[in-house]
């Protein structure tokens, strides 16, 4: 048997709570993934295993205190994913670059994994950008999240939410109340990430005074959006017709971000996708990118992952 060594990491800074877990739970997926002992005392976390796992398990540890000490909540779904980027060399730390900080806010909205920064990069970098991805990936999140931040910081005078109603035909007519009573079920998601980064009553405040705007898709058309940062969610269930009217719409000082994930097409034809098109004509246009996520980058309970994989491999199949 190797000979076992010890490893101590300074824990000074990191909330303890978010980092050991709900009953040590984070400390003990350390323990499981990468075959470590995990002892955390005071101000110190230490390492014991072989000088292998210790190399292996030092930077994971790392990367878990930064999320802690950002007030970041730590899971040991989190713990394998970090495990995992460490294995195949692609683990960076979560403080390296992405951070959000939004007025308000107790905590920073962090990337978690190296697809999650680049997408957040690609933001900050381009007037478009088209992120394509399963469900569970962050695409929704962090674009509202880039966009409070852009408002808050005056970059833009307003933020754009838009997502197309699918249903927008007969099947929407049987749903009680006035018109903005039936989009409202399928704009919900984007009022959730919205309600997570700002107070309530801010949030409210700015949709009444249309600083920031939550509508369907077909109230774009006919409008020029200067000074705005816009968002189209769900844009696999867009048009051809549809994006290009969109993302025609684009003003002075805007900026554009199209989510959408290509295995939940609901429109009739799939070739019909606007979704579909755009990555079939815009690439190689100056100014905008393209970001593809993957099951790797999903941030949702460690289930949703395997869920997403199977079913790829079923199509595979």
């Amino acid at each position: 048997m190797a000979d076992e060594s010890q490893h101590r990491i300074s824990a000074e800074g990191a909330d303890p709570l978010l980092f050991a877990g709900v009953n040590d739970a984070n400390l003990l997926e350390l323990q499981r993934s990468l075959g470590v002992r995990v002892s955390f005392r005071g101000d110190a976390v230490t390492l014991s295993g072989t000088a292998e796992q210790l190399e292996r398990a030092a930077p994971v540890v790392q990367g878990l205190l930064d999320l802690a000490r950002m007030g970041e909540p730590v899971s040991p779904d989190d713990v394998s994913r970090l495990a995992a980027e460490g294995s195949s060399g692609e683990l960076t730390s979560p403080a390296a670059d992405g951070k959000i900080v939004l007025p308000g806010l107790r905590r920073a909205i962090v990337p978690k994994t190296q697809g999650q920064r680049d997408y957040l990069q690609a933001i900050s970098n381009h007037d478009i950008v088209v992120g394509i991805g399963p469900a569970g990936t962050g695409k929704t999140y962090l674009a509202v999240a880039k966009a409070v931040e852009a408002l808050a910081r005056k970059r833009v005078k307003r933020i754009i939410l838009a997502r197309p109603a699918v249903e927008a035909g007969e099947s929407l007519g049987f749903l009680p109340g006035d018109l903005q009573a039936k989009v409202d079920p399928y704009l919900r998601p984007l009022y959730d990430a919205l309600e997570d980064m700002m107070p309530h009553d801010r949030v409210q405040r700015a949709l009444e005074s249309r600083t920031i705007e939550i509508a369907p898709l077909a109230y774009m058309r006919g409008r020029t959006l200067a000074d705005a940062f816009i968002i189209l969610d769900e844009a696999q269930n867009a048009t051809g017709a549809q994006m290009k009217m969109f993302l025609t719409r684009l003003g002075v000082n805007s900026r554009t971000v199209v989510t959408g994930d290509k295995t939940q097409i609901d429109l009739p034809k799939r070739e019909d996708s606007g979704l579909v098109q755009v990555e079939r004509v815009l690439p190689g246009i100056e100014g905008i990118a393209f970001c593809y996520l993957h099951e790797a980058d999903v941030v949702r309970h460690r289930l949703v992952r395997e869920i997403i994989k199977a079913y790829a491999e079923d199509q595979i199949g």
